[in-house]
């Protein structure tokens, strides 16, 4: 799933890579911005994290062309007079000024590096309705940005994440050079799909996929010595019935199960059947309306 992500994000998409201090999913954030170029797609980078050379590092012309770094760098607050960028400047408008001053005609991928920064300066309300707003279009095609969680409360990871149409969330694996991705993909229909892949980045920014750890474990070959192990061999009880006792349990007529000559019997009373009249004599002082009248109290 991770390969058919670079492949290419549809239109209207957010896609959320979700890291740690424990390992840091930058490489795999440049390596969707090599994809989309070599897709030959209009890329706009708001530079955060890093400064515009190391995040540039391994991108080789000519698709760096069509890239655009806004360096929010070296003053994300906007202190100086001309900032390049700043997080003030993170609104639907001034981000599709933004865009629309340098690139084709044709909508761009915008791409976050990193989110928390803008989080942190900014209130999470505020962010999630920016993001929603170019989700729905305009100079930006589709959105992909990265989110460290440790940096922020449990739930303005959970609300940011909620608006993802897709989320990377990527941890060590089990080699040095090896991370793990596990991805949530979310269809326009609702439809959601969920894996595990394991990958590696490549000195060229190319993301190969090694292995599926969620994928079922191979079948064992016949006569091993777990599938031959019976839990119930040392048991001081049976828990299984012989032929005659199941036989004889099966010819168990329940007390609580009347069968058909019972019913007939039951619901038809033969002439043999018993009944108890009363009739009341004279000595009988029963009054209906006071029944405890004979009692001396």
């Amino acid at each position: 799933m991770l390969s058919e992500l670079l492949q290419g994000i549809e239109t209207g998409g957010l896609l959320i890579i979700q890291d740690s201090c424990s390992y840091s999913g930058r490489d795999l954030l440049r390596s969707f911005i090599a994809a989309a170029l070599n897709r030959e797609e209009e890329v706009h980078v708001l530079c955060f994290d890093v400064s515009e050379d190391e995040l540039t590092d391994g991108l080789k012309p000519p698709a760096t062309q069509r890239l655009h770094v806004h360096n929010a760098y070296p003053d994300p607050l906007g202190w100086t007079d001309h900032p390049a960028f700043a997080v003030q400047q993170f609104r639907l408008e001034d981000l599709t000024d933004l865009v629309k001053q340098a690139s084709q005609p044709k909508p761009a991928t915008l791409v976050i590096d990193s989110l928390s920064w803008v989080l942190r300066h900014a209130a999470p309300p505020a962010v999630c309705r920016t993001l929603q707003q170019l989700r729905k279009g305009g100079a930006v095609r589709a959105v992909v940005a990265l989110l460290h969680a440790d940096m922020h409360q449990r739930g303005t990871v959970g609300s940011v994440c909620h608006l993802a149409s897709s989320l990377v969330a990527v941890a060590p694996g089990p080699k040095g050079n090896e991370a793990v991705a596990k991805i949530t993909k979310r269809s326009k229909s609702g439809k959601v799909a969920q894996d595990e892949e394991t990958f590696c980045i490549t000195e060229d920014l190319t993301v190969a996929v090694l292995s599926r750890p969620s994928s079922l474990p191979e079948a064992k070959p016949n006569g091993s010595e777990e599938e031959q192990a019976d839990p119930t061999a040392n048991l001081t009880f049976n828990l299984r019935l012989s032929e005659s006792e199941l036989e004889a349990k099966q010819k168990l007529t329940l007390p609580f199960v009347f069968s058909k000559e019972k019913k007939t019997a039951l619901l038809h009373p033969g002439p043999g059947s018993g009944r108890i009249l009363y009739e009341p004599d004279a000595n009988d002082d029963y009054d209906q309306e006071d029944p405890d009248d004979d009692l001396d109290v």
